[in-house]
């Protein structure tokens, strides 16, 4: 109550309105000093539910990733092995036996069932030669080469197209063919695709593009930038049951605006985030039909990093692999967002090349100039491989690509989900989202709705909702009146030592909150649970004594 009053006190109504500009990433540094400084004057323990950075790590593909480095100095040691630390570098004959044979050696330890299962899939089930997959093996875990095709190691591409079937909803017998670049992290890919696609004059300063919100901020702040200053319309997830409670999906009406064909491309997070709820079939239903039917040349780029703790997942580039470039991050699933691992794909026969092809003459020369240095051909240059080119400036292409290690993890982390006949990790996953998702809304004193659409990994709450819900619409008014939409994180961290993110700094509702159910343990939620509603008993007992 008192904190409500104080305008000494480090939240305050001023600095709430100077914050509300920036990201909510940026704003979370202020949270934390908030958080701890609250952790540091009483019992609360800190506890940071803002950015989604996973708590827990896959241990196989890790493992398999150690062991097969021992391996790879072996290979080296086999070609010189001069003492003093120096050793050669790996040779491709008889590799192949020399692998099968170490995995024997070491059949025992973690990681060996793995990186044999890997490699009997690449030969035996998709009819690789054993001394070109060991050899590939070898040199990616050492790092001794530049990634070469830059684009991304030719078995690194066969599996990971395989988990993306598998994992995206395509399926092991899709015949869509997506060629893939393997990236520094999905937001990475972001600033590729934005960048390759103004560079190409398939954007242009200026041009309308289309948001699926809430969505990852970036997605938000990059088509304000200077350089791109797009006209950006909101496809808002506005629904609500009869009850007044969201739903996290998109009205037809919404979802109609796309028909305008000044709309060149349309951006989306799915699953969501934060809602974290994947599109409906219906509304993927109804954005198929107007591609078909209405805007055929528009472009998509699906963000689809939550896609995998959701059941019956299904992308939009399997709807539609004509037009959609994917950006898929393996970072939050498996435990690796120091790993920077994630890919682009590109269908084979997309409409980034078709136009391209249709380019004025004046745009296609000034493209043959800046993709000349790469081929005596540059007009035929695919779409993706200027996604590679233009990571480097172009000038740079040489050195492009994703360093080697990387993509070798990138490999056995696509692999141990493919292995998983009976998808044991995933059920896993989704069971520990599930049980925190349930810890954080039991304590909160709000009700969570069952929806097979929810992939829960965040859990974004529209405190307004639940102030109209538990107390009524004057009480509504009186916080909108009374404080600024920032007030109740802030409050949240300097009274309970608990860090979540402003949902409004996403483009969703203005009195939204933002947790991240990956970084903490059931029981913090259900101490962030209390927090939630403590706070806005607070506001509530505050509104009260204004009526006395």
């Amino acid at each position: 109550m008192d904190n409500l009053k104080n305008n000494d006190s480090l939240v305050c109504r001023d600095l709430e309105k100077k914050l509300e500009s920036m990201s909510p990433f940026e704003i979370k540094n202020r949270l934390i000093e908030l958080a701890q400084e609250d952790a540091r004057k009483s019992t609360s323990t800190f506890l940071n539910a803002g950015r989604g950075n996973p708590n827990w790590i896959a241990t196989i593909p890790r493992e398999a990733f150690f062991l097969l480095g021992k391996w790879g100095i072996a290979e080296c040691r086999l070609t010189k092995d001069a003492g003093d630390g120096i050793a050669g570098i790996p040779t491709s004959r008889g590799s192949g036996a020399r692998l099968k044979a170490f995995l024997r050696e070491h059949e025992d330890e973690e990681g060996a069932m793995l990186l044999r299962g890997a490699f009997d899939y690449l030969v035996n089930v998709k009819h690789q030669n054993a001394d070109d997959v060991a050899y590939e093996w070898a040199e990616a875990v050492i790092g001794d080469q530049y990634p070469t095709p830059d684009r991304i190691l030719p078995f690194t591409e066969i599996l990971v197209r395989d988990y993306l079937a598998q994992e995206m909803g395509g399926g092991m017998n899709v015949n869509e063919i997506f060629d893939l670049f393997a990236v520094e992290g999905g937001t990475a890919g972001m600033c590729y695709a934005f960048d390759s696609l103004q560079e190409n004059y398939l954007l242009n300063k200026g041009d309308k593009i289309a948001l699926m919100t809430p969505i990852f901020t970036p997605y938000i702040e990059i088509p304000t930038l200077d350089r791109f200053s797009f006209d950006v319309v909101n496809i808002s997830a506005n629904r609500v049951n009869v009850d007044g409670f969201h739903q996290w999906q998109y009205p037809d009406e919404e979802i109609d605006r796309l028909r305008d064909k000044n709309i060149k491309l349309l951006c989306l997070v799915n699953p969501s985030n934060p809602p974290s709820y994947m599109l409906a079939h219906r509304t993927i239903d109804r954005i198929v039909d107007i591609v078909k039917h209405d805007n055929p040349n528009l472009m998509i780029v699906t963000d689809d990093v939550y896609g995998t703790f959701v059941e019956g997942f299904r992308s939009l580039m399997y709807e539609l692999p004509h037009n959609t470039m994917c950006v898929y991050s393996f970072s939050k699933y498996f435990g690796a967002t120091g790993w920077r691992l994630a890919v682009m794909a590109v269908n084979k026969d997309n409409i980034f090349d078709k136009l391209i092809a249709q380019l004025p003459d004046a745009e296609k020369a000034a493209l043959r100039k800046r993709y000349g240095s790469l081929t005596l051909q540059p007009d035929d240059i695919k779409f993706v491989d200027r996604l590679v080119a233009d990571s480097r400036l172009v000038a740079l292409n040489h050195t492009a690509g994703l360093s080697t290690p990387q993509q070798m993890q990138m490999s056995l982390f696509a692999a141990y989900a493919l292995l998983d006949r009976e998808n044991v990790y995933k059920k896993r996953m989704q069971q520990i989202i599930h049980n925190r998702l349930e810890a954080l809304w039991k304590t909160s004193g709000f009700t969570l709705l069952p929806d097979e659409t929810r992939a829960g990994y965040y859990s974004e709450i529209d405190i307004m909702v639940w102030a109209r819900k538990l107390y009524g619409e004057d009480f509504a008014k009186y916080l909108n009146d009374n404080f600024e939409s920032l007030d109740f994180v802030m409050r949240l961290a300097q009274e309970s030592a608990v860090v979540l993110l402003n949902g409004d700094g996403f483009a969703g509702p203005l009195w939204s909150v933002r947790a991240s159910l990956a970084n903490l343990d059931r029981r913090s939620y259900l101490k962030i649970g209390v927090a939630i509603n403590k706070i806005l008993n607070e506001y509530y007992e505050a509104y009260r004594a204004s009526k006395r």
